[in-house]
């Protein structure tokens, strides 16, 4: 897909009345002033918004390139201001970019050609949807949505107004990976029948639920933006917000939308499942947190599945190797097929096996910077084709995530007998025996009696992929949006 449009034309078929409030309008650029798309010799203007986190890195891959020049820096925590601000000016010559915290005076700026969002998880959407509705190209973060339905109104809102928009799953720029999907669909490893992605990640707990004041530096309804009013109940303010439902997904959506990104990519499913189901539980501590840190999620792509495994209890070097890893893999993806596996252990690297476990081959090469590079040759060919990680698949492994909470959020407490008979009754290509057992493994490794504390087992959904709803469910389609506040509204489909 070609885009030939400058910024006149987009202007010229965009018009259209400016929202009612002024103080939760959409960008006034809207309807700003007519902006030609740049010569090749010129520099493009980037504003990083979210700049505690992933914000750095989009900081280092844009600075890294000559043919940039962060000219606006925004984040609702005003304590980021000068150290950031200062930091910036340091990579490119000395020129300062102007610091902000609302992004919509950044998007009321015509001189900014590209936003790149790195803030929490509930922002992503609908900040996305702002700058391609205010003609910016844009990069941003995993997962690009914090429900299934508002990543589909982004990839509208892009191909509406014929923008760039790369999402933010690096993996796919990185030589190594590139050559192993390619591997695996070679069918070198014969038919894959499973892909599975692993986050055996030790995550401690977040500290007791209570009443607790934001940040004084922090504009706290900025923050919320579409999340409804509400307390601060977790003693860290910034990154805790990851296991809290409200504004975060669990490590499924943080760093499991890596893994999930490449399990779908090597199966080549283009769509959403059939159905899904999913269990597990927040084990080993009482929070404030209220996402699950141990969870299965088995996607049914027919003939195929996609199972993707959370661990996220604090193991030491004394426990058996089957509860911290797989395969020898920790944070990674493991493609079976039936004659011989994949196993990628890192974002760039990993190795083929035959069926007997023999090594057949590496992989490896990669590195962060390959995705801003490929974004920004894309902006400047106006090529969405050339987008290694363009917003469509994004949406789709993020939404993977989303329908994989939707089950376990609709769960039941059940023993972990009843769990084992219930999902063996679905008909999968996974091995559920195989992978619960480990999954006990870890709990009782830990110190979990999870025959005493049972497991939260969710419902196997059917889904369309094509309408991208569940069948017959009502109670689960109420999850693929939520309640947006007044002024952060996500616009429905074919309204953005």
């Amino acid at each position: 897909m070609t885009i030939r449009k400058t910024r006149r034309e987009f202007l010229e078929d965009s018009m259209f009345a400016a929202a009612a409030a002024a103080a939760f309008a959409a960008p006034t650029s809207l309807i700003a002033a007519e902006k030609q798309s740049k010569s090749p010799n010129e520099k493009l203007h980037v504003a990083v918004v979210g700049l505690n986190g992933r914000g750095n890195a989009h900081i280092g891959g844009f600075t890294n390139r000559d043919d940039i020049i962060i000219t606006h820096l925004c984040d609702v925590d005003s304590k980021f201001h000068e150290s950031k601000v200062e930091g910036v000016a340091k990579r490119q010559d000395g020129h300062k970019p102007k610091f902000e915290t609302d992004i919509r005076k950044v998007l009321d700026d015509p001189s900014v050609d590209i936003v790149s969002i790195a803030t929490p998880n509930h922002l992503h959407s609908l900040q996305a949807i702002w700058a391609l509705q205010a003609g910016k190209d844009v990069y941003v973060e995993k997962p690009v949505s914090h429900n299934v339905s508002e990543g589909r109104r982004v990839v509208e809102a892009a191909r509406k107004y014929e923008r760039i928009c790369q999402a933010g799953t690096q993996s796919r720029s990185n030589p190594g990976m590139i050559e192993a999907i390619e591997f695996v669909h070679s069918g070198k490893i014969g038919d894959v029948k499973v892909a599975r992605g692993l986050c055996y990640k030790p995550r401690k707990s977040i500290g007791p639920k209570g009443n607790y004041e934001p940040p004084k530096t922090v504009d706290y309804n900025l923050w919320l933006g579409p999340a409804q009013m509400q307390p601060v109940t977790r003693p860290q303010f910034h990154y805790d917000w990851h296991w809290q439902m409200p504004f975060g997904n669990g490590d499924l959506g943080n760093q499991g939308i890596h893994q999930m990104d490449l399990a779908r990519w090597g199966l080549n499913a283009n769509e959403l499942s059939n159905a899904v189901i999913s269990y597990g539980g927040r084990f080993g501590y009482e929070d404030a947190g209220t996402t699950p840190n141990t969870q299965v999620v088995v996607h049914d792509y027919g003939d195929r599945s996609l199972v993707f495994e959370v661990r996220g209890l604090v193991y030491d070097k004394k426990l058996k190797e089957s509860s911290v890893s797989y395969k020898g893999s920790k944070i990674g993806v493991i493609f079976e097929g039936t004659d011989g596996y994949v196993v990628m252990t890192t974002y760039h690297s990993g190795s083929a096996f035959d069926k007997d476990g023999n090594k057949i081959r590496d992989f490896n090469g990669g590195g962060d910077q390959n995705h801003y590079n490929n974004f920004v040759e894309a902006v400047r060919s106006r090529e969405v084709d050339h987008l290694n990680g363009d917003i469509l698949e994004g949406h789709l492994s993020s939404a993977l995530c989303h329908t994989g909470l939707i089950s376990y959020q609709m769960g039941e407490q059940v023993s972990p007998a009843e769990c084992l008979e219930r999902m063996e009754a679905i008909k999968t290509t996974e091995n559920v025996r195989a992978t619960m057992e480990r999954v006990q493994d870890h709990l009782r490794d830990n110190g979990v009696n999870i025959d005493s504390e049972g497991v939260t087992l969710g419902p196997m959904l059917a889904f369309d992929p094509k309408s991208e709803t569940f069948i017959g469910n009502e109670k689960a389609d109420q999850y693929l949006s939520r309640d947006y506040r007044k002024g952060f509204e996500v616009p429905a489909e074919g309204k953005v």
